[in-house]
């Protein structure tokens, strides 16, 4: 018993330090607790933070829901749809096969990506792999699916 309240202490100051050092960098306060027990270094949006980021053309939300669910549900206007089974391997394909495969350019790991899913889990997941594999301007989108079709319309696909 004693042993695990000493490491269970340990854990505390470490995390304690990281969420320090998290506020330094700016982090909203919601996430402070969460990255200090995570190893990525994306961050979470929301639906406003989204559409400001989809202001800029070079953005590339990624939609890692199954097909299923976006055949029946829609998809947010302009994502590209990759499965998260598939997200490993369509990352570290070469552009030209990637592009082949899903019609649009292989972002580059300096490209923001945010990952998308129905609410949160899976593209929370998609991040870690996606900064795991070197990219290293990704973005959760908390609220998924969801969350975007409360403020707007889904795109359906044929």
């Amino acid at each position: 018993m004693a042993a695990r309240l000493g490491l269970l202490c340990v854990a505390l100051r470490c995390a304690r330090g990281t969420v320090r050092r998290a506020a330094g960098q700016g982090l909203r306060p919601q996430w402070l607790a969460v990255r200090s027990f995570s190893d990525n270094y994306g961050t979470s949006i929301n639906y406003e933070e989204l559409k400001d980021l989809l202001k800029n053309e070079s953005v590339l939300v990624v939609d890692v829901r199954e097909p299923w669910e976006v055949k029946e549900y829609g998809i947010i206007k302009g994502s590209l749809h990759i499965p998260f089974g598939d997200l490993v391997s369509a990352l570290q394909m070469t552009p030209t096969d990637f592009e082949k495969k899903y019609e649009k350019k292989m972002p580059e790991k300096s490209n923001t990506l945010v990952f998308s899913c129905l609410a949160g889990i899976r593209s929370s997941k998609a991040l870690d792999v996606a900064t795991k594999l070197g990219y290293n301007r990704v973005h959760n989108y908390a609220g998924g699916f969801e969350d975007w079709t409360r403020h707007e319309s889904p795109e359906k696909l044929s």
